[in-house]
């Protein structure tokens, strides 16, 4: 196996002028039995997340749940609440438009119908800072670059949090444009459409985008017609008023009448609960988070574990937790630099060694089945099963998490192979001009370790 993986890296154009680290372990012993650049730190993109998910499987546990609370101050006279009502988020990353429906019919059932004060949303459980640290600001406008908030909503069961869906559909006539809508429907975002129909168009000639820190989304370029929808998942500019902004929408299409202001605000110590929901638990939120990998869920798992362990809903609180657990499974943090949750900064720093180390060490956590479970499986159709690697290394064993960012791209995990030989391994690719042929390099080497391992 050695001389065929050093052979291949030696010989593959596509990877001269970039740094590829590799290590492969004994899944039972952890004897090392191959490494190639092991020791050196490189960028891991999602493979963080690996870290991320251990630490808050040790820290949380997998049975842990957000919830998200409906408060109120003041007194109910009759159907009317003569006081403030309050939008309480915490962490909660599965806040569906159903979810929202379901709290405001609670609310109906509780025998409020009318608020004479205002509707304030809570978003203070974690800190301000909602931007993740080194996150390059043109992500900011995508889902997977979305602002992390404590009260915050998703449009479907990716749970992708902070972000809409943005559908165009292609006119009936050339030269007109196209339509569009959002889902869910939000005031805080305008949209600006200057597409047109064309009879001819590839793909990439319509573009949506939305500037940074603005909430107008442009919609530009040609459509082909009689072209396939195009949908786009982007990210909102706040996702408090976001979520506050659909709550208040869904109290008024309930048949809630509501007389005073929307706004953003603390919810007084002495407020009454009146409703609560809590998340799916920690187990299935990995499933997304790790399948899909879900940049969202690791920054508000990092967040969460600050507030647990320290009282401050912070990444530089959370990211603390995170290293001292690492220090607990034996990785070496004095080779290391975290400066997220998700992979997506450009400044984590980690060596394949301490990857598989990692792996190795799992292992012996009574929670590693959920952890192994989370795990993208290679060529299995089921997007929640197969995830990142649905369309990729098929009739191989292997569970592996995926890394892609620009210039970069990752894999590591485990592996039966022919020889039923179980394996861990770690392949780590910098410096790439397209980081989409690190996925061929990977699946190279990977098909190597199969045949010779």
């Amino acid at each position: 196996m050695k001389e065929q993986i050093d052979n291949y890296i030696k010989n593959e154009i596509k990877l001269r002028g970039s740094l590829i680290g590799v290590c492969i372990l004994s899944q039972s012993s952890g004897e090392k039995l191959y490494e190639h650049m092991s020791c050196v730190r490189l960028h891991p993109a999602s493979n963080m997340k690996l870290f991320t998910s251990a630490a808050a499987l040790a820290v949380l546990g997998k049975d842990y749940t957000f919830p998200t609370e409906i408060r109120m101050t003041g007194t109910t006279v009759g159907a009317t609440l003569k006081g403030n009502l309050y939008f309480v988020g915490k962490g909660d990353p599965t806040l569906v438009p159903s979810a929202i429906i379901s709290l405001s019919k609670q609310l109906l059932s509780n025998g409020i119908n009318k608020i004479e004060g205002d509707i304030i949303g809570d978003d203070t459980w974690y800190d301000k800072d909602r931007i993740s640290p080194d996150l390059v600001w043109t992500d900011e406008q995508y889902y997977y670059g979305a602002q992390v908030s404590a009260l915050t909503a998703s449009p479907n069961e990716d749970y992708d949090t902070g972000s809409i869906i943005v559908e165009v559909t292609a006119a009936n006539v050339i030269g007109d444009k196209p339509a569009y809508s959002i889902f869910p429907k939000t005031d805080i975002i305008e949209i600006e459409n200057n597409a047109v129909t064309a009879e001819e168009a590839s793909e990439d000639e319509l573009v949506i985008t939305r500037g940074y820190g603005s909430n107008v989304i442009c919609i530009n370029g040609n459509l082909m017609l009689g072209s396939v929808k195009r949908k786009e998942f982007m990210s909102v500019p706040d996702p408090s008023l976001y979520a506050l902004n659909l709550f208040t929408r869904v109290l008024e299409k309930e048949g809630i009448i509501h007389r005073g202001a929307s706004r953003l605000g603390n919810t007084p110590k002495d407020s009454q609960l009146i409703v609560s929901r809590n998340s799916i638990p920690l187990v299935e939120l990995l499933i997304p988070l790790m399948k899909l990998s879900n940049n969202g869920h690791a920054e508000i798992l990092v967040k969460e574990m600050g507030k647990k362990v320290d009282g401050e809903g912070s990444w530089k609180n959370g990211l603390a937790v995170v290293k001292r657990e690492m220090v607990k499974l034996g990785i070496n943090m004095e080779t290391i630099q975290i400066k997220d949750g998700s992979g997506i900064s450009h400044n984590n720093l980690i060596p394949a060694n301490e990857i598989t180390h990692l792996l190795y060490e799992v292992q012996k956590a009574d929670w590693f089945p959920s952890f192994l479970n989370a795990l993208p499986a290679a060529g299995e159709d089921d997007r929640m099963v197969g995830g990142t690697l649905r369309e990729r290394m098929k009739g191989i064993l292997v569970k592996a998490k995926t890394g892609t960012i620009e210039g970069v791209s990752t894999l590591s995990g485990y592996i039966t192979t022919k020889n039923h030989n179980n394996l861990i391994f770690s392949i780590m690719i910098n410096n790439l001009l397209n980081e989409e042929d690190g996925k061929l390099i990977e699946d190279e080497i990977v098909n190597i370790i199969d045949f010779f391992g």
